[in-house]
């Protein structure tokens, strides 16, 4: 049974009205290319992917939007978005009317719902699932006749979604349906056959051509072009390896077909030392779902056997062309100069030799810490300035000293924060009264600055007195690049002192009700925390925080910010070798030193200060 229309072709309006509650439990979950939604916090702007969790049949309060996509890269239904911010309601309706039109045509039944700013949605369900490739030229190709037709949603594999029925709108109010439930219901419940696919595409088939045509003609370039190309062999898989694994966007200049581009994504995986079972576990649990949609061509029993047969060719290519091999490439190194502990005139001082009393006095510092951690709880600075003294922290740890010489891009990597930032945060700390941390000696040349751990006084021996937290100390792990400081901070509790309620987070802490609230929810709804009987929250430990960073692509943007970094201080040594003059000269009175040619630049500056004022 197709929707009814009136004689222009638009669904009446004319039928049993049901509550927004009704129709999302009712239609959500059986559009949804997977049971994942996400949540707009900023009034329907952005669908950010921390704010994703489990779909259920429970009505969000924020505007919601269901992944339209599968983790094997496969879609359950087709979403077309008719936005009257571009050409204005009028033009929806137009475009709408020759949609119905031509679905009619085709034999077609679809589900539409309207917004209340005057937008529409028609979903069609469809019977077997199509791949990510298949489903966007589709949608490409109406878009070559539809003007309204927004086609985003379909051509992003891992952040295309779009609100369904029932949603709450940004502008207040639901996406209302335009057709009674219990019709929308039988379309979802029996959706269009192969069949009607085929009549659609066939129908298509010369827009279609042309879309792929066009990206034939254009170059696929991902978002991080800019970044420096690493010349020498890493460890790791390409940025354009991963995002091809991820999106399942490739270069067809490059790539002549998917079968190509998977192959090209197997052999990197392979040379940069993964296993099959690697591969196998990012495709099950959506990593790599672009990858997992080059095999959702065959049948189900058919794709675990055709990954295994590409995987052999991979490596027996590899065996054969051992210059292909990707050699190992130690990621921890720092983008900085290694650290010298202790400066010269303190490599006699007894407290920095025996490395087992510098990790107590480390120790004790972190007591110390937590003694005084109440004074930086005002907004996102204080947060950041607690995260750069757990950096210090732990690289104290890692190199036995409390004397720290790693350069603020190194602490900037460890905070996920900006290098300038990181610097100006340093300088605030060391110049409070009694404070954390001490400036030793200046940086010079590719020397950063030397800091020293220091009790304070006024809580030293509180902090003497105060029993040794268990475990390590953690900079910002990669994960919470993506969740955010106060999930961090809260995981941490977490971990020390399990089973805290929520007002028990807030005291340990030192967050706002607010922030502990939402950073809980966004933890739980990716099972990195679970809540048990008496309403205490518990670490999940078989969650994997590596695996949720990849998941969220940090560990990419990680690897970029290094890169970055290590490209900084190559032009950074090279400037040192080019301008740095050893030989004195004997200046006229009136003339002003001119540091910058014979020492580094003031602490304050970042390379573009230099770039500019010597440009100028």
């Amino acid at each position: 049974m197709l929707p009814a229309t009136n004689r222009a072709g638009v669904s009446r309006g004319a039928f049993p009205k049901h509550s927004p509650a009704q129709v999302w439990a009712a239609l959500a979950p059986i559009l949804a290319g997977q049971p994942r939604v996400r949540l707009s916090r900023d009034a329907g702007r952005t669908y950010p992917q921390k704010h994703e969790r489990v779909l259920t049949e429970a009505l969000p309060t924020f505007p919601a939007a269901v992944r339209i996509f599968g983790k094997d890269g496969t879609c359950a239904a087709i979403f077309l978005d008719f936005d009257s911010s571009v050409a204005g309601v009028d033009w929806v309706e137009a475009d709408v009317r020759a949609v119905q039109n031509w679905l009619h045509a085709v034999g077609a039944r679809w589900i539409e719902d309207y917004s209340p700013n005057g937008g529409r949605h028609v979903y069609i369900p469809l019977e077997q699932r199509v791949t990510f490739s298949d489903a966007r030229d589709l949608v490409e190709a109406l878009g070559t006749r539809y003007r309204s037709l927004d086609k985003t949603p379909h051509q992003n594999l891992l952040h295309g979604c779009m609100r369904t029925p029932g949603s709450p709108h940004k502008r207040g109010g639901h996406q209302e349906l335009a057709m009674s439930l219990s019709m929308a219901y039988d379309v979802a419940r029996r959706p269009n056959s192969a069949s009607i696919w085929a009549a659609m595409t066939t129908d298509l088939a010369g827009e279609i051509a042309a879309v792929r045509a066009l990206r034939l003609e254009g170059t696929f370039t991902p978002a991080t072009a800019e970044t420096p190309r690493i010349q020498q062999r890493t460890g790791r898989m390409s940025r354009t390896m991963q995002l091809m694994a991820q999106t399942g966007l490739y270069d067809t200049n490059r790539y002549a077909s998917d079968s190509d581009a998977r192959q090209a994504i197997l052999t990197g995986a392979a040379a940069c030392g993964m296993e099959l079972i690697e591969v196998e576990r990012r495709m099950m649990q959506g990593t790599w779902p672009g990858l997992a949609s080059f095999y959702a061509r065959y049948a189900s029993r058919h794709r675990a056997p055709a990954l295994r047969r590409d995987w052999l060719e991979a490596v027996t290519y590899l065996s054969k062309n051992p210059g292909s091999k990707i050699e190992k490439n130690n990621a921890r190194i720092s983008p900085t100069s290694q650290p010298n502990t202790q400066p010269q005139g303190l490599k006699g001082n007894p407290t920095s030799s025996n490395p087992d009393a510098e990790h107590r006095f480390i120790r004790t510092w972190r007591n110390a810490l937590r003694l005084r951690e109440h004074t930086y709880t005002e907004s996102r600075t204080g947060l950041a300035r607690r995260m750069v003294l757990r950096a210090l922290a732990e690289a104290a740890h890692m190199t036995a000293s409390r004397f720290i010489e790693f350069g603020d891009r190194s602490i900037a990597v460890a905070t996920g924060l900006d290098h300038t930032t990181v610097g100006s945060h340093l300088r605030t700390l060391r110049s409070e009264k009694d404070p954390l941390v001490t400036l030793v000696e200046r940086g010079r040349g590719t020397k950063g600055d030397l800091y020293m751990l220091t009790v304070p006084e006024d809580v030293k021996t509180a902090a003497e007195d105060l029993t040794w937290r268990k475990g390590k100390i953690h900079a910002l792990r990669p994960v919470f690049r993506e969740l955010g400081l106060p999930a961090a901070f809260i995981y941490e509790a977490l971990e020390h002192c399990p089973a805290l309620t929520t007002a028990e987070i807030v005291k340990v802490t030192k967050l706002s009700r607010t922030a502990v609230s939402e950073a809980l929810e966004v933890m739980a709804a990716w099972n990195m925390i679970a809540r048990d009987t008496t309403r205490a929250w518990s670490v999940v430990a078989t969650t994997s925080l590596k695996d949720l960073a990849e998941h969220f692509g940090v560990l990419e943007a990680v690897a970029a910010q290094l890169q970055r970094y290590r490209i900084e201080r190559i032009l950074w040594k090279e400037w040192l070798s080019k301008n740095v003059n050893t030989v004195a000269e004997l200046l006229s009175p009136g003339e002003d030193y001119p540091w910058e040619t014979f020492e580094g630049p003031p602490d304050e500056w970042a390379l573009v200060d230099m770039a500019f004022t010597k440009a100028g």
